[in-house]
């Protein structure tokens, strides 16, 4: 389990921030225990990711690197606190957040009003969308649409599989753990399809999956990423949110989005306006 040890920067966004968490801390508990304790930022937090979600989580070299792990880590730099990385499969984010066992989550995971139930989110870092990839020499899928009746690889537990479900009912989901067994068993013949968020699907047209998948249809459903928190880390989201927008305002944001994805972001206004 590495730990980051990271330098604490106060911006005016992030200092407004702390300062609201501190005079609400000074106020009593209503139990008579000190509310400051409560709201108190710690030293460390326990980071998860999913490591196979290229560009944005993956091992290179033995190292974790990514848009995700850059991200998080400028913004524990501008709060000040420590990572403890772990990662872990996609499916397994959420309730290991529901439990405790992690503190936040950053995983290209989709704000929605379901998962609203059980975790707490960042304002939004990344938009998203959906896009569906087949053999470069497939003549017959051109859109969702044509995916009735036809089996589907996708991530287990990902966002995608419910806009399936919901748009082309009769398409035979096929999930699995692992992003890259999805893309795999297109190339191999057991799916005639896949179908995940953009940016994945095009870097791994790009790279990988070279001649061997192409991607077909429009842009579906844009969505937007967030940083998952387990309920009650108000005080934590608070920060983040505060050091998000300072990576924003400040450039830093779109220094670490060109360094994986090669151009600025094209929504950059739209995450600038969200974070006010």
């Amino acid at each position: 389990m590495p730990i980051f040890s990271r330098t604490k920067h106060t911006p005016a966004a992030l200092l407004a921030a702390l300062l609201a968490v501190s005079v609400v801390g000074c106020a009593p508990a209503a139990d008579g225990g000190d509310a400051a304790e409560d709201t108190a930022l710690e030293d460390t937090y326990t980071v998860v990711t999913d490591n196979s979600f290229v560009p944005f989580a993956f091992d290179e070299g033995g190292e974790h690197v990514g848009f995700d792990v850059d991200l998080i880590t400028a913004i524990a730099e501008e709060v000040g606190f420590e990572i403890a990385l772990e990662t872990t499969n996609f499916d397994g984010i959420i309730p290991g957040l529901q439990t405790g066992a992690f503190d936040l989550a950053i995983a290209g995971i989709t704000i929605t009003e379901e998962r609203k139930q059980t975790v707490d989110f960042s304002d939004p870092y990344y938009r998203s969308g959906i896009l569906v990839g087949v053999p470069v020499d497939n003549s017959t899928i051109s859109s969702v649409e044509d995916l009735a009746d036809l089996t589907v690889a996708s991530r287990l537990g990902s966002a995608p599989l419910d806009y399936l479900a919901e748009h082309v009912p009769t398409a035979k989901p096929l999930p699995f753990e692992q992003l890259d067994q999805a893309y795999l068993a297109v190339e191999g013949g057991s799916a005639d399809a896949v179908l995940y968020d953009a940016p994945n699907v095009e870097y791994y047209i790009s790279t990988t999956g070279a001649g061997k998948l192409k991607v077909v249809g429009d842009l579906l459903e844009a969505q937007d990423y967030g940083i998952a928190a387990s309920k009650g880390n108000e005080a934590l989201l608070d920060a983040v949110n505060a050091a998000l927008a300072s990576l924003i305002a400040d450039g830093r944001y779109t220094d670490i989005h060109e360094r994986w994805f090669g151009t600025e972001p094209p929504w950059l206004d739209e995450l600038e306006s969200a974070a006010q």
